[in-house]
Parts: C-alpha cells; structure tokens; sequence
C-alpha cells in the first residue's frame, strides 16, 4: 500500500504519520509527506528516528502539476491539509478558500485521473455548526458558521461528489477539537498552557460557557486508521469521545493541575459568529468500525501539560513563524 499524507508536518497529520511508521502498517506501506510547511507545519513534528522510513515533499496541494505527479504513485491519499484556525477565517478567508475548496478539488481531480484506490477527506465537526441538544450524526445538516468550517463543509461536498458521479472510494472523517503534543500554540489547550508557562494570563471567550468536545490526537488518529482499513466508500464517519467541557471548566483544569488559580484567567471579547456548542454521535464508528476512544481526558491532558513543559524550545522557536 502507498500512501499519500498530504499536511503531513502538521500537528493531526504528523501525528498519523508518527503512528503509522511506529505500528499502524510498518512494512505494509510507503509513506509520502506533502505539506507545504506553513507556520503550522514543522518538518520537526516528525519522527526524526523514522526520517528514513518517509519521503518528505514540500509542495501545494493547490499545486497541479505536483498533486497529480504524486497521486500516480500512490494508492491512497488521506488529506490532512487545510488552514484550521477560526479567528484567521474571519480577518481574511482567502487562504482557507484555496487550501480547503480549491486544494481538496485538485487532490480528487488528480485521484480520479490517477486511479487512487481511496481517498479520505479528514474534516471538522464544525461543519455541523452549533448544537444545543443532543448530538450530531452523519446526516445532520451542515451549517457552518465561520468561513473557516464553510470552507471544510465545501470541500467535504466537492469530496462527496466525486463518490457519486464517479463512484470513487472516497471516505469523510469528522472529528471533534483534538489536544495533545506537538499542536500550534494559537489552539486553546496549548495557548492556556504555554501562557501560564510564561507567567501570562489565559484569554477566554466572552463568558467562558461555550462547550467542546475534546478527544486526545491518538484516538483521532486511531479512528482515522479504522476508517482507513474498515471503511466504506462513500461514507461519513464522526470521531468523538463524549467528553465535553466548557472553556471555563477546561482553564479550571489546566490551572489546577498547573497550580495556578482564577486569577490567572482574563475574559476577552467574544469572537465573531462564536458557535456555542459542538457534539457528535459517534455510535456508526462505534458500531460498525468497533473503534472506542482509549485514551482517558485526565491522563491526556496532564501528559499534555507535561509535554509542554519539557519541549520549551519547540513551541518557543515556532511561535515567531505565526
């Protein structure tokens, strides 16, 4: 089996990449990294022990000609690639646009010509936008809010469309708000930890009420592989972990455990379209994949914590990129 990751050397993608050289298919596949390492991508997210054991490119998915030299050596694509962060959509969408719409058309376009035995589009649980009750499933209605999960929300269309009109394998992912090492400080987790790291306050949201639900990058990981080998084309499949914080009980968390207190917190204005609540139901993962978050919250976050703690220099060196 060939694999593409494009976003590779992004925080999700690299973990994938660290995890399917470490055990997921060792020798059963042939890894190829394409991210074109913005400041959220870091060739340092990979496995230095493993470097030989990848091909690393750096390019564009918005790059035709590479694209479509790739997908012709390889037998699946999984596209991590996209710009993530909310607040950035909001001050200017453009790079979202071409990354999330016009980079995952190319990926599918160059699939399609290729023959690409599958392809998985790796999205948000955003694109459902907020839920006040319940849970999302795979069939609710999208209804994004943020020109960032708008953008997700096209490109997971675009991605659907090639399933049925040409009837390729193409497989969607939606996942919950992932934590764990190696994530741009920017995301909430790590901005909360490296502030308080460094004697500074941690912003939050309007009131803080706004809730989440938080799965470890492992488990993300891990349900993407179950997709991967035991999927079907043409599906949609939610990854979540049923845990769910606000951002107030979340900070409450990590100043505890960081031994820090209220004080520490400083309510900033609340962001723009600001949606109130995401939930998934995972149970078709569940169900049919047999996939089952391992990896307690208590534990994650604590070893996160830690993680942040022992690797100053990676999240110091790259916060001047941003």
């Amino acid at each position: 089996m060939r694999v593409l990751i494009t976003g590779g050397a992004g925080f999700i993608g690299s973990n994938y990449v660290r995890q399917t050289l470490g055990g997921y298919l060792k020798e059963l596949a042939r890894i190829t990294v394409l991210d074109k390492l913005t400041y959220a991508g870091n060739v340092n997210n990979l496995s230095k022990e493993l470097k030989n054991e990848y091909e690393f490119i750096k390019g564009d998915i918005c790059d035709w000609n590479l694209v479509n030299s790739l997908a012709s050596r390889n037998d699946v694509i999984i596209n991590f690639a996209a710009e993530t962060h909310v607040d950035h959509s909001i001050k200017n969408s453009k790079n979202f646009i071409e990354s999330n719409i016009i980079g995952v058309q190319n990926l599918l376009q160059a699939s399609l010509e290729n023959n690409v035995k599958t392809f998985i589009q790796i999205s948000t649980d955003e694109v459902y936008g907020s839920i006040t009750d319940g849970s999302a499933s795979e069939d609710f209605l999208l209804k994004p809010s943020s020109p960032y999960s708008a953008s997700k929300a096209a490109g997971d269309l675009i991605a659907y469309s090639y399933f049925k009109t040409f009837g390729m394998d193409v497989r969607i992912t939606r996942c919950t708000n992932n934590y764990g090492p190696y994530q741009f400080p920017e995301k909430i987790i790590p901005l909360f930890i490296t502030n308080l790291i460094r004697g500074k306050k941690i912003p939050i949201y309007g009131n803080g009420n706004n809730i989440r639900e938080w799965i470890h990058v492992d488990d993300h990981c891990r349900g993407i592989h179950s997709v991967l080998l035991n999927g079907k084309a043409g599906e949609v499949y939610n990854i979540g972990s049923g845990n769910e914080l606000s951002n107030n009980n979340l900070a409450n968390i990590i100043l505890q455990k960081m031994d820090r207190n209220q004080s520490d917190i400083e309510f900033v204005n609340d962001r723009k379209g600001h949606d109130f609540r995401y939930s998934v139901n995972s149970k078709k993962i569940i169900d049919n994949l047999k996939f089952k978050p391992l990896v307690n919250f208590d534990y994650g976050i604590t070893n996160t914590i830690n993680w942040y703690i022992d690797n100053k220099e990676w999240w110091q060196s790259i916060e001047a990129l941003k």
